[in-house]
């Protein structure tokens, strides 16, 4: 046994964390990610232009001099799961051999893929194969790898390949990376449920210290930016729907008012806690969303979308290496506007979803994990792009008599329902789909920055939550409203930068743990 697991000392765990105004919390990390929240709202608000000006500013530059780096990071984590997943560690049960798991397969797969990435493929699902498609019609730099100027056939399957590349194996695997990390270490040598944990391997026991605290202040607000993107992007859609269907005008007061509501509704999803909240909705969600996906494919080219699966897969493969190149590329509109923002956003993401992940993955081996973080979710994913995305560029290829290639972002999943049998009924099934993805997404988050604020813990006082849950939703709007995408898109850049750096020595730290456990089996 190495001399890093003798010293661990159950005693260090909790030292720093501090009993205020009924509330239990390390101050080094919620005093900084508190004010800096806070600091952003206020400077949002108070100089709109400026704060969209300095966040445009983050982006470009991030993107510029780190393009990169986000995709050298993705590339070295999937390898390393793979890896473990097909090795001999992949035997090794979380918890230890007598742990069983608290959740069944189906409330286990509906969590994880409710908190990974749900809002986001319902938002992108299809105007992502839609503005690839059109952009590799016309070629350049926009387009992936260049596009397949004029050839529809080509144009569809890099524009399907592209983005399921951006949905696939790589996010889920930054986000299996985090929450296999945070699972070994508190289930397997008894640490707190943090992101510091991971780095007794290689800091031991000055992870309690200010070096653990720098990098939990960096995981919270790393988390609080890349939450509050995907409300932000939420709560547009929602409105773009709920304008379709009822003609209410999207405008600010709107948008606050909606994100109010799914506040209220959130809280009282915060307040009934993993079992009777987060775990309920995320089953209903993986219904609904099974039932959305089923009419698409039933009331379009069945045959047509199906067998486009298996194309797709091979697209995807085919195009795999190019994809994942970190430099030399020619098409630097696609790579930097699409997928280094899709990592950023990705790792920023990494800390909440993976420590949802971790809560919920007791008893599970590190093979069977890695199947239900990487593998399930990936599979998932390329069956609803593939339905969603090639039934929107069939409708473009046949003459587009909706409009979908000219609607907004927002409005294209709405646009393309329009253009199929009983699109009232399907909108407003979207409309709520979106919504209760908010809020497992939001109650999750918040369940999650107040646990890594609060040293681990998970039996903190229910106005702590509050707290986050307020914090989030206040990001979000201010972003939304000041600068719209582009700022929700720069805060999670600028957040996911330095937490990419940290992933690489959590997948080191993590490595080191496994042989420990591996050695004692």
């Amino acid at each position: 046994m190495t001399d890093w697991t003798r010293d661990i000392d159950p005693g260090d765990y909790g030292a720093s964390n501090r009993n205020w105004w009924g509330m239990i919390v390390n101050p080094a990390v919620f005093l900084p990610t508190a004010v800096l929240s806070l600091a952003v709202i206020l400077f949002s608000l108070i100089a709109p232009q400026a704060s969209a000006d300095l966040f445009s500013a983050m982006r470009v530059g991030a993107v510029t001099h780190f393009d990169w780096f986000f995709m050298s990071v993705g590339n070295i984590v999937l390898l390393f799961c793979i890896a473990v997943a097909v090795s001999p560690l992949g035997n090794i049960r979380l918890g230890g051999k007598g742990a069983t798991p608290d959740y069944s397969r189906l409330s286990w797969f509906s969590m994880l893929f409710g908190a990974g990435m749900g809002i986001g493929l319902v938002f992108y699902g299809v105007g992502e194969p839609v503005t690839h498609f059109m952009s590799s019609m016309a070629g350049g730099a926009a387009a992936p790898l260049g596009g397949a100027a004029g050839n529809a056939a080509e144009a569809r399957s890099l524009a399907m390949a592209a983005t399921i590349f951006d949905w696939s194996l790589h996010p889920w695997a930054i986000y299996a990376m985090v929450g296999l990390a945070l699972a070994v270490f508190a289930y397997d040598f008894n640490l707190p449920l943090s992101m510091r944990s991971a780095f007794y391997p290689l800091l031991g026991k000055s992870v309690w210290g200010r070096s653990g605290d720098v990098i939990e202040v960096l995981a919270v607000l790393a988390t609080v930016f890349g939450l509050a993107t995907s409300l932000g992007l939420g709560a547009q859609q929602a409105m773009a729907g709920i304008t379709y269907l009822y003609g209410i005008p999207s405008s600010a007061l709107s948008i606050v008012g909606l994100i109010a509501i799914m506040a209220f509704v959130t809280f009282l999803s915060v307040r009934g806690g993993i079992d009777r909240g987060i775990r309920i909705l995320s089953e209903l969600n993986m219904w609904v969303a099974f039932a959305l996906l089923l009419f698409i494919l039933v009331t379009g080219a069945t045959m047509t979308l199906l067998s486009d699966v298996g194309a797709n897969i091979l697209a995807y493969l085919k195009y795999l290496p190019a994809l994942s190149n970190p430099v030399g590329r020619e098409d630097a509109g696609f790579y930097h506007d699409w997928t280094v923002y899709y990592w950023a956003w990705w790792i920023s993401w990494s800390p909440f979803v993976g420590m949802f992940m971790a809560r919920i993955s007791l008893g599970r081996t590190v093979r069977e994990f890695m199947a239900g973080a990487l593998l399930a979710p990936t599979l998932l994913g390329i069956v609803w792009l593939t339905i969603f995305g090639d039934a929107s560029i069939a409708t473009i290829i046949s003459g587009d008599a909706g409009g979908l290639a000219k609607a907004t972002l927002d409005q294209q999943l709405f646009v393309l329902l329009g253009t199929l049998p009983w699109a009232q009924i399907t909108s407003f099934v979207s409309v709520a789909l979106i919504m209760i993805f908010f809020v497992t997404g939001w109650d999750s988050g918040t369940l999650v920055i107040d646990t890594m604020t609060a040293g681990g813990r998970t039996d903190t006082p229910l106005r702590q939550k509050v707290i986050w849950l307020l914090a989030v939703g206040g990001i979000g709007v201010v972003l939304l409203l000041s600068g719209g995408l582009g700022s929700l898109q720069a805060g999670a850049i600028a957040a996911g930068l330095p937490l990419a750096a940290v992933l690489l020595f959590l997948t080191l730290g993590t490595f080191k743990g496994l042989m420990v456990l591996h050695r004692k089996a």
